[in-house]
């Protein structure tokens, strides 16, 4: 996915998550549609966006005194979007609440009962320990922080969690470090610096690990080379290879196999697919 196209994406491909009718501007993804405030004052529509994230970013989100202006990668957000599963519902007279966990934290979501003159608020079906998307605003109140919900849709393709991850992180890159291909400035220490390449950081400020000639770490056992490059190497589906297969090809032991694998795993290297022992390179191609 080219993230330099994000916003024009987002709009049409993020598994029906089109908020093209929400108004406020909202003209699809995270770099789209902008305007500028009215004359005279108002609401400053410049950052009324779409973001997707996760809810550690949004639990992470710095709030600056006296503003309710909430900003990730040191930009300012609106709208945001997530993924998450539905932990526990509760029901009162007014407003129904959603526990939400992605994997990355815990959050409550709140979708208020529409009043008159209101906009009518998406409501679908929702059960406890289901998945679905969420889009909406990050608010605080009395310190604790929660999203006020305009859509939450059930999730039907599970895809989608993988997908919105990706995409949340795709994201992050971004204004991290800048474009594909773009010199990074974020050297601040603590930060991983340089674009980073199937997971690990390729250097500079921050203490990111440096790479070896064939592009990968210096610290992976020979197992965990021969099983990358055997992933890197070999044509697959975008399902990856199984762990049995990549061991037929090595004529390598299965459990020596699945040692290098949680290796690679750590590392970042590869991600699974269809189950827990099908693998593929998590790559910059992956990623964007």
């Amino acid at each position: 996915m080219d993230y330099g196209n994000y916003g024009n994406q987002y709009g049409s491909t993020s598994f029906g998550g089109q908020v093209g009718g929400m108004g406020g501007g909202m003209g699809g993804g995270g770099f789209v549609a902008s305007q500028n405030s009215p004359s005279g004052g108002g609401r400053n529509y410049e950052n009324s966006s779409l973001r997707p994230v996760t809810i550690k970013q949004l639990l992470d989100a710095q709030m600056a005194d006296g503003s309710e202006e909430f900003t990730i990668d040191s930009r300012a957000i609106d709208q945001i979007t997530f993924v998450g599963q539905v932990s526990n519902i509760s029901a009162q007279s007014v407003r129904i609440t959603y526990r939400l966990d992605d994997g990355t934290g815990i959050i409550e979501v709140k979708v208020f009962s529409p009043t008159e003159g209101d906009h009518v608020t998406s409501r679908p079906n929702v059960e406890e320990n289901s998945y679905v998307r969420v889009i909406g605003k990050l608010k605080s109140f009395q310190n604790k922080r929660h999203v006020g919900a305009h859509i939450i849709r059930p999730v039907t393709d599970f895809n989608e969690i993988s997908y919105h991850l990706l995409e949340a992180a795709t994201v992050h890159l971004y204004f991290k470090h800048g474009p594909p291909g773009a010199k990074d400035t974020s050297g601040s220490a603590g930060n991983m610096s340089g674009v980073q390449q199937g997971g690990v950081a390729t250097g500079g400020a921050g203490g990111g690990v440096s790479l070896g000639a064939d592009g990968l770490p210096p610290g992976l056992s020979a197992a965990a080379r021969k099983v990358y490059h055997t992933l890197s190497n070999t044509p697959q589906s975008n399902e990856g290879l199984h762990l049995q297969d990549i061991a037929n090809k090595l004529h390598m032991d299965a459990a020596q196999v699945g040692r290098a694998g949680d290796e690679l795993l750590e590392m970042g290297l590869i991600y699974t697919t269809v189950d827990d022992t099908t693998w593929a390179i998590l790559s910059r191609d992956t990623l964007f």
